[in-house]
This record gives C-alpha cells, sequence and structure tokens, in this order.
C-alpha cells in the first residue's frame, strides 16, 4: 500500500509553481510570451504616460533586452514584504502596481493584468535576468539566476540626471521550459508594431544582433488605428470608407457619457469591409487578444445594431426579411482597442477577453457614433445593408 500521511502534500513556494507547471502560466512553444510580459509592463507605463521610447534588444547570446524611458520600478523597502519593491515584483506571483482597480486613478488603472503574474514568470522561466532601474538621481541593478534565485542583491552602481529615469530588463530564458529555444522574430515585429500603434507619439524599436552587425527596425504610427488598419489590408480598396472614432466615459454619471463605467473606459476602432481576406485584430489595454473575447462581441452588436437602425429607417429590408449580425459582419475588417478597469481573462497567457460587461461598454460606444455616420453618408449606409 502506497503510504499517504501528512509528508505527502507538497507545497510549492515562491515561482516553484511556474517551474513546475509553465504551461499554466505561459506559452511553452516558445519564449517569445516571457518576453512579451516585460514588453507589456514598458508599455503600461507608456499607457500611463511616462514612456516616450521602448527598445527592444535581441542580443547574440540569445538573451532579450526591454528599456524604456519611463519613472522605474521602485527600489524602496516594500510597505509589508520589507524586502526592495523590485525585488517583489520579479519574484512573487501576484505582486504589481495593477491591483488597484477601484477607480480609474490607480497608477496603472487600464494594465492588462488580472493575474498579476507577469514578470515573474519571466524570471521563473530564465537561467538568468538583471534589471537596472534609473530614478531619482541614481542607477540601481539586481540579478536573478536559476529561475529566481537572488544572485546580487540590489545596489546602487552609480548615478544619473534627476530627469533621467526608466527601466531596463535583460532575461536570458531557460530553453529547457520551451519547444524552441527562438524567440519568433516575426511575432516580435508584429506586437512591437502593434504598440506603436496604440500608443501615440512612443517611439517603439526593435534591434537584432547578428555576426555582421545590427539590424534595427522603428515603428511611428501618427495616423494610429486607420494607417495600422490599411497596412494589414495591403491597402486593398474597401467598399465603403472605414469609420474610425474613439470614446471613453467621463465619469460624470447621469450627467456624462460614462453609463454606469469608470471613468477612462471605453474603445478606439476603425472598421471597414473590403473584397478579399479581411483582417482583425484587437487590444484589452494595450494586450493583443489574438482569440478576441467580449469586446470583440460588443463591437460587432454596436455596428450590427447601427446598421439595423439604418435599414430599417430607410425601408431597405424587404417585407419578411431579417438581417442577421452575420449578414452585417461577416467581411467586416476591424483594428479595435478597448480600455477596461480590471479586465478578465482565459488563461494566463490573455489572448481572450471573459469580461462580460465589455460587451455593453464597447456596444454603446460604438452604435451611436457609426449610426450618426450612416445617416450622413447614406450611400455608404445602402452598400453595407445591402451586402
Amino acid at each position: 500500500m502506497t503510504l499517504y500521511d501528512e509528508s505527502s502534500i507538497k507545497v510549492l513556494k515562491g515561482l516553484e509553481p511556474v517551474r513546475a507547471r509553465p504551461g499554466m502560466y505561459t506559452r511553452t512553444d516558445s519564449p517569445t510570451h516571457v518576453i512579451q510580459e516585460v514588453i507589456d509592463n514598458a508599455a503600461d507605463e507608456a499607457l500611463a504616460g511616462y514612456a516616450h521610447n521602448l527598445t527592444v534588444r535581441v542580443h547574440l547570446d540569445g538573451s532579450v533586452s526591454v528599456a524604456d524611458d519611463g519613472r522605474g520600478i521602485p527600489v524602496g523597502p516594500h510597505p509589508t514584504e520589507k524586502e526592495p519593491t523590485v525585488v517583489v515584483v520579479f519574484t512573487r506571483l501576484h505582486a504589481g502596481g495593477k491591483f488597484d482597480k477601484t477607480s480609474g486613478d490607480g497608477a496603472y488603472a487600464f494594465s492588462g493584468g488580472l493575474h498579476g503574474v507577469g514578470v515573474s514568470v519571466t524570471n521563473a522561466l530564465s537561467t538568468r535576468l538583471s534589471v537596472t532601474v534609473k530614478r531619482d538621481g541614481e542607477v540601481h541593478q539586481v540579478e536573478f539566476v536559476d529561475g529566481g534565485r537572488l544572485e546580487k542583491p540590489l545596489e546602487i552602481t552609480g548615478k544619473c540626471a534627476k530627469k533621467d529615469s526608466g527601466t531596463l530588463v535583460r532575461a536570458w530564458p531557460d530553453p529547457v521550459f520551451f519547444d524552441s529555444p527562438r524567440i519568433s522574430l516575426a511575432e516580435l515585429e508584429r506586437l512591437l508594431r502593434a504598440k506603436a500603434v496604440l500608443l501615440p507619439g512612443v517611439t517603439v524599436k526593435l534591434i537584432i544582433e547578428r555576426e555582421e552587425g545590427e539590424q534595427e527596425k522603428a515603428w511611428s504610427y501618427p495616423n494610429g488605428l486607420p494607417q495600422y488598419l490599411a497596412e494589414l489590408l495591403n491597402d486593398a480598396e474597401p467598399l465603403v470608407p472605414a469609420f474610425s472614432g474613439e470614446r471613453y466615459a467621463d465619469g460624470e454619471g447621469a450627467g456624462g457619457n460614462s453609463g454606469g463605467y469608470a471613468k477612462g473606459e471605453g474603445a478606439a476602432w476603425v472598421f471597414t469591409w473590403a473584397d478579399g481576406s479581411g483582417a482583425a485584430e484587437s487590444f484589452v489595454n494595450l494586450i493583443h487578444t489574438a482569440q478576441g473575447g467580449t469586446h470583440e462581441a460588443g463591437l460587432k452588436a454596436g455596428v450590427f445594431d447601427a446598421v439595423k437602425a439604418f435599414a430599417e429607417h430607410h425601408g431597405l429590408l424587404p417585407r419578411g426579411v431579417q438581417l442577421r449580425q452575420e449578414d452585417v459582419c461577416g467581411r467586416m475588417s476591424f483594428v479595435l482597442s478597448a480600455r477596461i478597469l480590471d479586465p478578465q481573462f482565459q488563461g494566463q497567457v490573455k489572448e481572450k477577453l471573459n469580461s462580460r460587461e465589455a460587451v455593453k461598454l464597447v456596444s454603446s460606444m460604438v452604435r451611436d457614433p457609426f449610426e450618426v455616420w450612416l445617416n450622413g453618408h447614406v450611400e455608404h449606409g445602402k452598400t453595407l445593408a445591402e451586402l
């Protein structure tokens, strides 16, 4: 008989659960997603308005570094953990500045994380990880090895100008946890290009080190979502002009457009209809939702309701014919960027949004302005109603 007593119960501490079951926390086909966690942190600094440059460097030795010129991760003692805050961020699964979701005014009110595992997972699945922080005129550095073991405690390594701030994280992903040890450069490019689209005024760079020299790419989208959708469609001629806009709750209650939503919640969008293969990309708080979710459902509901109301108002539907959402949205191409105060995702990799309130939120933001546009462009509206 197999022994089953108190000693049979194992308790995994710190980052051990990640190393024991990495597939529960990230994609394991390649290290790309664990690097994305670091990029998302830097992008959140830009989204909050504090960073203007984001640079990713793929080093010859297989490591990847991510640098931003934001405020720099706090380095002082954490009030409850009694360790340097930057150490807590990289060694605790549920630590970060993204849990204050009571209003739209938190340090990272519109960040991408429900789970809060983020960069601690990157650390857990790396043979080595170093963090350099510039903050308050000082340069601080800390280094971890073997999946989160503190190798070099936080120390001040130099001085910098008071206005010179930011964070640089360099990670050496552990190949034992991934099907392929190589970062997907194509996926990394798509991710960084999308960040540039969603962060007006932010310069996003990718530097790839090669034996023959460095290759550098930079992205900037002054025209934002419409420019990006045109690029995705390879400049295919649309059946109707693209409709773009953005609406966010003002938090003014009954006197404003909040609809019961927190200040800043809402969406930016662009959509059109074109012949050939379409394009559909969506994001929540800058996180790419490759599998869509409730925010996409809200966009389609808002578009459909507007087209249906337009068609009924202009008597475009034959008697007995019912317009279906698939008729209207089946060939629609779009880019959607939603801002949600407390997003809930399906799984740790955050590829699908599950937040139920996102359907009504996005639908309510899109429907009215699109219906106004349709009634101001009747011929285009008729084209859509006849699809």
